[in-house]
């Protein structure tokens, strides 16, 4: 159940992410009403879902049908992220609905396909952390190293726990089914990507979020 849980906020953590930057981002610019940020939310939810089935459903129907090596299912990932996007959704959510969709479709060569992506994940991550590296400015990080040490004590210690129990403790979870979700699940890149899209807004929060957000990843 555990595993399970975490899987599912694993997959989940980068859409929400996406999400609320998007929205406070645009809270911050002073040009987004209220009525534009409900519907900014309901489009990131309504298309990607949306758009994630039925992408995934006609893949699986194609994919069924027809024979495609490795590039018929890169052309499938790439649409679950850019249709849904296009439209005003939210493309990370898209993609995991697709994931969870075709990850539970008998599929021909269906190993094959699991060990290759696996190994275009690790590439993959290998070249975000690459490209974080490479914005970050070293003489930076002292500057805001203390700040970032004190915010990330207190998502480790404090907010997450406390958002932990509050959701599972309704449902009578265990204490160490909730201390292993509150520090088993904590993430790292996708929220460098984040702090990007805050960096180059024309909003400026006049603090240096990246090479804070860099430290409390680090």
């Amino acid at each position: 159940g555990t595993a399970s849980m975490l899987e599912l906020e694993s997959g989940s953590n980068d859409p929400c992410s996406y999400m609320l930057t998007a929205v406070v981002l645009s809270a911050m610019s002073g040009t987004a009403s209220t009525g534009s940020i409900f519907y900014m939310i309901f489009a990131q939810l309504f298309y990607g879902i949306l758009f994630g089935c039925l992408i995934a459903f006609a893949a699986r129907f194609i994919l069924r049908h027809m024979h495609f090596d490795i590039a018929g299912f890169i052309a499938v990932a790439l649409l679950s992220y850019t249709v849904p996007s296009i439209a005003g959704g939210n493309g990370y959510l898209s993609a995991y609905m697709v994931g969870i969709i075709l990850g539970n479709t008998k599929i021909k060569n269906k190993k094959s396909l699991v060990n290759f992506f696996d190994g275009v994940t690790g590439l993959m991550q290998m070249l975000i952390f690459f490209l974080l590296g490479l914005l970050a400015t070293p003489s930076q990080l002292p500057r805001v190293f203390l700040p970032a040490l004190a915010i990330a004590l207190f998502l480790t210690l404090a907010a997450r726990p406390l958002a932990v129990s509050a959701i599972l403790a309704p449902f009578k979870c265990r204490m160490n089914q909730q201390a292993l979700v509150s520090f088993a699940g904590l993430r790292g890149a996708a929220s460098i990507v984040f702090a990007i899209m805050a960096t180059v807004n024309e909003t400026s929060t006049g603090f240096d979020v990246y090479h804070i957000v860099f430290c409390i990843v680090l």
